[in-house]
């Protein structure tokens, strides 16, 4: 259970309580135990109105707590506690946190192999059946699930979490307070190849990977994502990044502060991406080119050229029945010609 006073503590750490001073005591001990829609919440919950298109729901709702702004403070019903803040979405994100499911795992599993030159630091929980390698550094308080491999002269931060089949290429650099999903793998070889004279008799000879990653603070990537250490220079993804399931990050990428990615999304070899930038789901983006800050990139977008403006680019079309779209792409082929 968490009472308002943790959850006011929680949020202000992003953005004040409006009315917090004239909660009293007893609204402070009130306890909650989980999140809630606003329409079905309990009056054990928490639910919040960030879209004044659900203002309806507001008045019926059952829940202990409402986070709102003030612009509708008094329309909470009168069973229900409201905390007025700025940014009611953002403050729910802030509150989730309270409520999530922690890992029982503590401590070092004695299934795990570390190697002795291994650093480890205070308070790191490491799972079972991991395996550390030589002369790693684990910062204090990171958590490792069980079957998490990081290789050689790999340097991880403080407050990180590893879950299962997680995997770190030697020499990489992980910031602090990084969070890696299942699958994730970082550093390993680039697709780096050189043609023979005839690649279907001789094949294709394979260029060493000499760089690392580099993964800063605050960073989240999710499920089976790759990201490839560079061929010469470093991969690098800056702080504050967001990357969904499934992304390939092509060796020497290099991702700006606060830019998030969405599922499906393929960035070839030595491209840039700048801050800020949001890029929607199975975008393909080209190598060797440059994305300024501030570009949005909506689903299914592919980027050929770089991107020197910052605003929403979009490419591809929307379903429709396959003799339209036929008729329609001659229609763009056309175009080029008038």
């Amino acid at each position: 259970m968490i009472t308002i006073e943790q959850l006011i503590s929680q949020i202000e750490q992003r953005q004040p309580v409006l009315n917090k001073a004239g909660l009293s005591a007893a609204q402070l001990c009130l306890s909650l135990n989980s999140v809630g829609s606003l329409t079905d919440a309990e009056h054990t919950q928490l639910t919040f109105l960030a879209d004044p298109h659900y203002i309806a729901s507001l008045a019926s709702s059952r829940a202990g707590a409402v986070l709102v702004t003030e612009q509708y403070y008094e329309q909470v019903p009168e069973g229900s506690l409201a905390l007025v803040v700025a940014m009611p979405y953002l403050a729910y994100a802030s509150g989730s946190q309270l409520f999530a499911r922690h890992s029982s795992v503590s401590g070092i599993h004695p299934t795990a192999v570390i190697a002795d030159s291994a650093v480890i630091g205070e308070q790191v929980s490491i799972g079972p059946f991991c395996v550390i390698g030589e002369q790693v550094h684990i910062g204090d308080r990171s958590f490792l699930a069980s079957h998490v491999a990081i290789e050689a002269h790999t340097n991880i931060g403080a407050d990180c979490v590893f879950k299962s089949q997680v995997v770190v290429g030697h020499d990489c650099i992980i910031g602090n307070h990084v969070r890696l999903h299942a699958g994730v793998s970082i550093g390993a070889e680039g697709f780096g190849f050189a043609p023979t004279r005839n690649p279907s008799v001789s094949g294709w000879e394979r260029i060493a990977q000499l760089g690392r990653v580099i993964i800063g603070d605050h960073v989240r990537i999710g499920s089976n994502t790759c990201v490839d250490r560079g061929a010469i220079e470093d991969t690098v993804i800056g702080n504050h990044v967001i990357i969904d399931n499934l992304v390939q990050v092509g060796h020497n990428v290099h991702i700006g502060d606060g830019t998030a990615i969405a599922a499906n999304t393929g960035i070839a070899g030595s491209t840039t991406i700048g801050k800020r930038c949001i890029i929607g789901g199975a975008v393909g983006i080209t190598g060797h080119i440059k994305i300024t800050d501030d570009v949005t990139l909506s689903g299914m977008t592919m980027v050929t050229k770089s991107i020197k403006v910052a605003g929403s680019y979009s490419s591809g079309t929307t379903a429709m029945p396959t003799a339209n779209w036929r008729r329609a792409a001659v229609r763009f082929r056309q175009l080029g010609h008038n």
